[in-house]
């Protein structure tokens, strides 16, 4: 089980990057915060010129991406939202955090603050990419 972040969710766009080709072999199961979807929306220009494709392109891979990720409302993780508050750096990142508990899974982003909390474990992509390269995953 594995929580994505934003910046994880926005490299996916590009249907080329390495989180991209993980998210098609990674035998796992993918989730999310329900808000994530506007905040892509928010930096869909920027994810466009990133990824190089048209927006239809764009849309076509937001919904394939989106297909395979099961998002949750807040309600779903507010039980557990005060006590990842308490323990994460920036604030921007409780929901993530939340959710992983709320759900017993593993984070997957590339932010460094959210490793600095002891609650759940969290895996940039290099190191999926690593374990996977070594049979660990």
């Amino acid at each position: 089980k594995l929580v994505l972040d934003n910046n994880v969710l926005f490299s996916l766009m590009n249907p080329n990057s390495t989180a991209s080709y993980l998210f098609s072999v990674l035998k796992a199961e993918f989730f999310a915060p329900e808000f994530i979807r506007s905040e892509l929306n928010e930096h869909k220009i920027e994810c466009l010129f990133k990824s190089k494709l048209s927006e239809y392109e764009f849309d076509i891979r937001q919904a394939e991406v989106e297909e395979n990720i099961k998002f949750f409302k807040s309600s779903k993780y507010e039980d557990f939202l005060k006590k990842s508050l308490n323990n994460i750096p920036d604030p921007d990142d409780v929901d993530f955090l939340a959710l992983a508990l709320a759900i017993n899974a593993t984070i997957w982003s590339n932010d460094p603050h959210l490793k600095q909390q002891s609650l759940v474990e969290v895996y940039s992509t290099k190191e999926l990419i690593d374990k996977l390269l070594n049979n660990k995953i």
